[in-house]
């Protein structure tokens, strides 16, 4: 549905294994002290400060969790150190040899690109359903960025939130150009820091396959209307003499929620 209105994204460290548990630890903590940590700064003496070495202690996790996710199964590092031997160790402990060999070029010099590609194809070889999910699931990770966490975290329960694009209306009634796409409430119902970015956020999250589109949902109807008056919707209004108003929900995706409860920090 459309209204209108007149304008005036190493092996060095370990595996991926050693990645995800470290994250649910990470996680754990985490969860604990937003469970926990509010409610003890009220009721005794001297927790604000326990409170702030916990919030230490989490940004440090968070950032060790960060380096191994840049050094773990990224195929552009892995190539350019001395770890990334085409050889793969299979489950029963014998080697897996490469299938793909690199050759070098003619100063001898191996091409980082194509010494990822022939990482990531090798990697291949001895991989089952859980590796290859678990590897995906690293990757997607480490392209969030907090403000996106915080939206997946409060689409988890698969309710859906309104959404809109700003399209500029042409001369035949029809829709031209899109001056906005993705607005939507669900970023300060997650608590963003960035509203102003939540378009562009939910925009990545579809790309990556974690948030679906979807048709209007008229129950929302109130939602839409405050929508409308959100400052980035009617920035973009101003950008077009008449404005069209393209309603949609977004919703978590299939792999989306999969990859929640694989990531859940209040799980484990």
């Amino acid at each position: 549905m459309s209204t209108e209105r007149a304008n005036g994204s190493g092996t060095k460290n370990g595996t991926v294994e050693d990645v995800a548990n470290f994250a649910r630890r990470a996680g754990q903590l985490a969860g604990w002290a937003a469970r926990t940590g509010f409610d003890l700064t009220r009721k005794l003496p001297g927790v604000d400060t326990a409170e702030r070495g916990i919030r230490t202690v989490e940004r440090q996790l968070l950032t060790e969790l960060r380096r191994r996710l840049d050094e773990v199964d990224d195929p552009y590092h892995a190539a350019l150190t001395a770890a990334s031997a085409m050889n793969r160790a299979r489950l029963d402990g014998e080697p897996v040899e490469a299938t793909v060999t690199l050759v070098p070029a003619r100063d001898n010099h191996v091409e980082p690109l194509r010494a990822a590609m022939a990482e990531l194809l090798n990697h291949s070889i001895g991989f089952g359903r859980e590796r290859a999910r678990e590897y995906l699931y690293a990757i997607i990770l480490r392209q969030l960025t907090p403000d996106e966490a915080r939206i997946l975290s409060a689409l988890s329960d698969g309710s859906p939130f309104p959404a809109v694009d700003v399209v500029e209306r042409n001369g035949l009634g029809g829709s031209g150009r899109v001056v906005l796409r993705n607005a939507s409430t669900v970023g300060k119902t997650a608590g963003v820091s960035l509203t102003d970015q939540v378009p562009g956020y939910l925009t990545r999250l579809i790309g990556l396959g974690l948030v679906d589109l979807d048709e209007e949902v008229p129950s929302l109807e109130t939602q839409y209307e405050i929508l409308l008056t959100d400052e980035t919707v009617r920035e973009a209004e101003q950008l077009v003499k008449r404005a069209k108003f393209i309603r949609r929900t977004v919703h978590i995706s299939r792999l989306g929620a999969r990859f929640w409860q694989a990531c859940d920090p209040s799980l484990g």
